[in-house]
């Protein structure tokens, strides 16, 4: 830990504050500059600010999942271009999920903080990106390794004049990518991002020194280490162990097991994976740098209050480590595009081990799945690819219901409106957009809602692609709470109902009626002690049917 002894609290407080208000403002720029709906509204990208060793300060409370380990990712650049090399205009590009990254279409861009000729610090963002060439448009699900995925992009130090106002890296990119109007407008945005966090911070050192900001840095780091800590210690010591599983790889039935085992010693934390099916030839595999953002970032959302920032200090404490070769920690060049399913699975795994420790303190499993959708055409202007990440219902808690229709906790990503769509894909249109009645677990606390989203197509030649999970096994329930509905999608044409994978793709014709319905989440306790009262409000509000009312809910209304 650092000394902050010496700081004026009220400095600290100043500066602490400005710096996650900076790490805040980053992330609006980067979702009002965006091009493509994925980043501009569903906002899946994060930025955040890093000291001059890369360890993360402050971020934009966007996507949890990219922001984790951003550190972890920063370090392979900076282990080959060291930062006393650096010159003004020079920034790192990375996305190669063997090098620290996630996967190929998360693109981070990190811009070098100079003040008097020094740096101080990095401005950080990622986004994920609509395009980056690979074996089909938005979506390979039947790639075989990370090469069929799209472009890899090893640690890199570029140049902003030289390589990319018009410079070679930019047109490369620009030459291998079917939206260069998204793809190039969404890389734009976030050096845009990364230039305003840059200013914050120059500001900063211009106004109280920059020695004073480097030593806030690291008391806000340790500020968040000791909060971490203290959580941990109010754990009884113990191992705890919890497993989940993915449906399947999409190329047989099997189920692919997610063990985690919570190892609490005082004022630290172990989490292991052992026991983890081994990595597969599908995209589901999870790159280690993904792994543990799954796993700190659970610690920290059922461990802590919000109000502790989610930096580089909070992790001291906690050591994650998963077997090489398996699905959290694979041998490249494994696809790795799909992680998110298994991630959650490790997320849902180690929620069942901290309920044995903790249980007013952990929710239920929701659909937790992120649900990547991607219809896309070739018309005579070019492609048009539309990509839309779906979450579910949420779990319930020992003491509220699961949330309806939202995200998952890793994914974050927000709704985009059916008017945005209308808008930018002119080749479907989405036909009906609701909450799936009777989809949440019963319980005490009853999960959330799943939704619905059918689209129709106005064209021929569109072609669907997703993967998804828990088409199989539903969301369960904690402490006797039932589990959620499980998802599914299908396509209805000339009648007839084509049932589709989880992981899967097609041809689609004029005509076609892509269902997809995404399950709920699951209950806490239960159901048997769910008050009369909010069973009424439950069938009033149209959460649940009469059907599905449990018997204790007025019988006038039942019948109503």
């Amino acid at each position: 830990m650092g000394d902050s002894k010496a700081l004026d609290p009220v400095d600290y407080a100043i500066i602490s504050q400005s710096l996650i208000a900076a790490a805040r403002e980053m992330g609006a720029k980067l979702i009002r500059s965006a091009y493509s709906t994925v980043l501009r509204e569903a906002r899946d990208g994060s930025a955040a600010l890093l000291d001059a060793d890369g360890n993360t300060i402050a971020q934009a409370e966007l996507i949890p999942m990219q922001l984790g380990t951003i550190g972890h990712v920063f370090r392979s650049c900076i282990e080959l271009y060291p930062k006393e090399t650096l010159v003004e205009g020079d920034f790192f590009v990375i996305n190669d999920p063997y090098s620290g990254g996630q996967h190929l279409q998360d693109v981070f861009f990190f811009h070098p903080i100079f003040f008097e000729g020094r740096v101080i610090g990095f401005s950080a963002s990622v986004a994920h990106h609509l395009d980056l060439s690979g074996g089909d448009p938005g979506l390979n699900i039947a790639a075989s390794d990370v090469y069929a995925e799209g472009i890899v992009i090893p640690p890199l130090k570029l140049n902003m004049e030289r390589d990319w106002n018009g410079g070679a890296f930019q047109r490369l990119m620009r030459a291998n990518v079917r939206v260069p109007h998204q793809t190039m407008g969404d890389f734009d945005a976030q050096i845009a991002a990364n230039a305003i966090g840059r200013t914050r911070v120059i500001e900063l050192c211009e106004r109280y020194g920059v020695e004073k900001l480097v030593a806030v840095m690291a008391a806000l780091m340790d500020y968040s280490e000791v909060r971490m800590r203290a959580a941990l210690r109010a754990i009884p010591d113990g191992v705890y162990v919890g497993e989940d599983a993915v449906d399947d790889d999409g190329l047989s039935d099997a189920p692919l097991p997610v063990c985690a085992s919570v190892t609490i010693k005082g004022d630290s934390a172990i989490v292991d994976f052992t026991g983890t099916a081994p990595q597969v030839t599908r995209n589901l595999n999870a790159p280690f740098a993904a792994t543990i953002s799954s796993a700190l970032s659970c610690l920290k959302a059922a461990l802590t209050s919000p109000d502790i920032p989610f930096n580089a200090g909070a992790f001291r404490p906690i050591t994650v480590t998963a077997p090489k070769g398996s699905m959290l920690n694979p041998i490249h060049p494994a696809p790795v595009r799909a992680r998110m399913e298994v991630c959650f699975r490790a997320w849902n795994a180690i929620m069942k081990a901290l309920a044995q420790a903790v249980p007013d303190k952990v929710i239920a499993c929701g659909f937790d799945t992120t649900t990547s959708f991607v219809l896309s055409h070739l018309g005579p202007s070019g492609w048009s690819v539309y990509l839309e990440i779906f979450g579910g219902g949420f779990g319930a808690g020992h003491d509220n219901d699961g949330c309806d229709a939202v995200d998952g906790p890793l994914s974050n990503c927000s709704n985009t409106p059916i008017e945005s769509l209308d808008q930018d894909f002119p080749f479907f249109r989405v036909i009906e957009y609701a909450l799936r009645p009777d989809s949440c677990g019963a319980g005490r606390h009853r999960g959330g809602l799943g939704f619905v989203r059918r689209f129709e197509t106005l064209t021929d030649n569109v072609r669907i692609a997703l993967y998804s999970d828990r088409f199989r096994r539903p969301a369960e329930g904690l402490f006797g709470g039932e589990a959620g509905a499980v998802g599914f999608c299908e396509v209805l044409r000339d009648g007839k109902v084509i049932p589709l994978k989880s992981k899967d793709a097609m041809q689609l014709r004029k005509g076609d009626i892509v269902t997809l319905a995404l399950g709920g989440g699951g209950g806490f306790g239960p159901a048997s002690e769910r008050s009369p009262d909010e069973i009424a409000d439950d069938i009033a509000d149209g959460v649940i049917t009469r059907d599905h009312a449990p018997h204790r809910a007025p019988a006038a209304l039942i019948d109503a």
